[in-house]
Formats: C-alpha cells, structure tokens, sequence
C-alpha cells in the first residue's frame, strides 16, 4: 500500500443525488497526481505477477482507472459499455439496480480462452455491477481472476454478492463501513 493518504482525497457530498445519501467523490483523488498515481501503483502491484491479459472496466469511470492499471501490467484494457456504444457484434449481461436494471456490454472478440482477467472499477457499491462484468467475461470464455477498486462500501456489503457467485478475490484500497 501506498504512504498517500487516499481517503483524504475524497469528498463527502451530503444529499447528493438525493437526500440522506452521502455521495462518496473521487475526481480529487484523480485530480491529485501523487494520490491517482499511488491508487493506480497500488492496484497494479498487488496483481502484477498473476498473468493477468486483460483488464476490463465498466463505463465510465471504471475505464478512468482500468486502463491505466492495464498499462502497468502490460494487458489489454477492454471497456464494457453501455448499450449501443460498441460497433461490432457484442455480448450483453443485464443487472439489477436500486430502481431497476441496467446492462453492459463487451465486443464478443475482445478476448477468450487464454484470456486471465481483472476487473476493475472506481467504487464498488452493491457489487452488482462487478458480478455483471463477470458474467459478461465468462461469456467469453476468459478467466476472471480477480476484482479491485479504489473505493469499497462495504456497509453495503458487496463483497456478499460477488461470494454468491464467484471466489476470485476482491482487492480494494479504501474500505467504507
């Protein structure tokens, strides 16, 4: 782990989007090159010798930390979008929301078989948009071998949700409770 004090780097927006929510902004830790740059190393270095090819991120901000964290292991970045985004044939994976569903998709050659791969995100809520990101590199028929993210609530224990389905490890550098 990093000597940057990560978590200083994020701001509480009370009521925002909503009142009662306490909104958890990351784009200082961004903003702050040595804060940005200790997440992404810390990341990086704790996966570096598990023979990850791929990187995948969920739009939007999952592509803010997923690629530069392929950069460092010297692995694909793939970025699993919204619908309609991407121009060739896709797989999808629908999930369930607070209020709803939404979906994800990733091109269907964007990787395969031999393929070990990381998926990474900003922030990790209820977990539901990790295990979507699974199943749709599952689809391909890649090996997720691990999730990370900067920011975990873990009150909200998504960490539960993922353990339904997969045994991969979760990493993550701060942890809300």
């Amino acid at each position: 782990m990093s000597s940057v004090d990560l978590e200083s780097l994020i701001i509480d927006i009370p009521d925002y989007p909503e009142p009662g929510v306490i909104f958890k902004d990351i784009t200082p830790l961004m903003a702050d090159s040595q804060g940005f740059a200790a997440a992404i190393d810390d990341i990086a270095d704790h996966f570096m010798k598990r023979g990850i090819t791929k990187v995948v991120g969920a739009e939007a901000r999952g592509f803010l930390v997923g690629a530069p964290v392929a950069y460092r292991l010297c692995a694909g970045f793939v970025p699993a979008r919204k619908p309609g985004k991407l121009p060739r044939q896709v797989y999808s994976q629908q999930y369930a929301l607070e209020y709803g569903t939404d979906e994800l998709q990733i091109h269907k050659d964007a990787m395969g078989p031999d393929d070990r791969v990381l998926i990474v995100d900003d922030l990790i809520a209820t977990g539901g948009t990790a295990v979507a990101t699974a199943k749709l590199v599952e689809q391909t028929g890649a090996k997720v071998v691990g999730f990370s993210f900067i920011l975990e609530l873990g009150y909200l224990n998504p960490r539960q949700e993922i353990a339904k389905e997969y045994d991969q490890e979760v990493y993550t550098l701060i942890n809300v409770q």
